[in-house]
Order: structure tokens, then sequence, then C-alpha cells
């Protein structure tokens, strides 16, 4: 299948690798399908919507940012990053996660009820 994405162009992929994330992420709940994009030489991967080729989110994986932050079996936490030319305005949303299952092609977006997590946590500092 081809999915003609804004971010990269027409991008070939399977069924087998599109993550399914029932109920969607906040305020995208009626997009349940996307492709996870990794580009080369890059901290971030992009989440691209199949359902909405247009709608695509930048996302670092958690895990390289803080290595104690809460885990789900079987799953990668990433953060949705909001981007700005301004590198040190670049921000991570650590408080709602998506956590991510490769082998079954999954996901879901949790709320972590801690104040520790930020919505706007700098992925840059001077």
């Amino acid at each position: 299948m081809k999915l003609k994405t804004e971010q990269f162009g027409e991008i070939e992929y399977a069924n087998e690798n599109v993550i399914r994330i029932a109920k969607g992420l906040f305020g995208f709940e009626n997009l349940e399908e996307y492709l996870l994009i990794k580009t080369d030489n890059t901290l971030f991967y992009w989440l691209n919507s199949i359902e909405e080729p247009s709608v695509a989110f930048p996302m670092v994986g958690i895990n390289v940012l803080d290595d104690t932050y809460p885990q789900v079996d079987g799953t990668e936490p990433f953060g949705i990053v909001t981007l700005d030319k301004d590198p040190l305005k670049i921000t991570v949303n650590m408080k709602a996660p998506l956590y991510i299952n490769q082998d079954i092609k999954t996901g879901k977006q949790k709320i972590l009820d801690r104040e520790k997590y930020l919505v706007n946590y700098k992925l840059f500092v001077e």
C-alpha cells in the first residue's frame, strides 16, 4: 500500500507495519491507524496518520531522556514533540506519553498522574 505524506512524500508500507491506537490520541480520537517513521541520523520519529495523511506528530523515545520513566510491559514510551525554529523552545510532552508495542503494533496514550512530568519539558537547554 502507499501513503502520500506531506513530510516524506509517498511511502510504501505493508499492513503489518500499521500501528493501531484504539480511541486515537487525545484531540485526534477519530484517527486510529498510523505509521511510525524513523529517519536516518535524527533523534525524532514521526507518527503519521494513515486515515488523514496530513496529520503527523514528531516524537522522541522517552527512555533516551529519562531511564527511570514509568514503563508498561512490552511497550516503549514516546513523547510528542512541539517543534520550533528556536531549538531552545522545542518541548516534549512527558505527561501524556504514547506507549507503543512494536511487536503487536498497538499503542495507547496515557496521562501520568505525577507532578514530576511536564507537558512542556524542554528538549534542549543552554
